[in-house]
């Protein structure tokens, strides 16, 4: 017997985006009779709960989520249980190399601190206090064969400063301008065995010209 692990965020009109945009989600329903028939549209931002991001993000030429197969984020992933990680406290090179040393070319990894899990919801809280990861590790695993890393936190320290600019978002630079794929926003990685690898899948909307794109993410388990 097999199970699926949703590892997906739930999303709604109190969804707010990263900060660098700062929008709330908007769904508008409309409705058509006799009977019920019902048909909703959505205007969020494509980096709205979980998703992936694609070179495009940081690259004006770069690929987007038409060019990408989805091979690139399916595959075999590598949980590195950091869950001790506190509220504002850094993912640091040194931890990564030692939780995820049997990290394999091609892998996916997931990084687990267990944020999504205790803050998703809870805005601005969820940004502005949520562990971050150092450009130094992001680094560390894509030059060790990472295909594509996930966070269950947001990433990026800056996005709490009062003042930020493109520039300073160091690790989706590192991830996603050397040839690796970067997926954020994930939970329930306690479900997933740490440091060992489970089947990931990372299906995303296929949208031209799209540098990012909405996904459900999930593992499957042997029960």
């Amino acid at each position: 017997m097999t199970r699926i692990v949703d590892l997906t965020v739930p999303i709604g009109e109190e969804t707010l985006s990263p900060p660098s945009v700062d929008k709330n989600l908007e769904l508008t329903t409309h409705t058509k009779g006799p009977g019920h028939w019902q048909s909703s549209e959505v205007d969020m931002l494509l980096h709205t709960g979980s998703h992936v991001d694609f070179e495009r993000h940081t690259v004006k030429d770069g690929e987007t989520a038409a060019d990408v197969s989805l091979d690139r984020v399916c595959g075999d992933a590598f949980v590195v249980d950091l869950s001790e990680t506190g509220p504002n406290d850094e993912i640091t090179k040194a931890a990564v190399m030692e939780r995820a040393a049997d990290v394999r070319d091609g892998d996916i990894v997931l990084i687990r601190t267990d944020w999504t899990d205790k803050a998703w919801g809870e805005y601005p809280t969820y940004y502005d206090d949520s562990p971050y990861c150092a450009p130094e590790a992001a680094e560390w695993l894509v030059d060790n064969g990472a295909k594509a890393v996930g966070f269950d936190c947001f990433s990026e320290y800056p996005a709490r400063l009062p003042e930020f600019d493109s520039a300073d978002f160091q690790v989706h630079k590192v991830i996603l301008e050397n040839g690796a794929i970067l997926m954020q926003h994930l939970t329930n990685l306690s479900e997933l065995p740490a440091d060992a690898r489970v089947p990931f899948y990372g299906p995303f909307i296929k949208v031209e010209g799209g540098e990012g794109s909405p996904a459900r993410f999930f593992a499957v388990l042997e029960s």
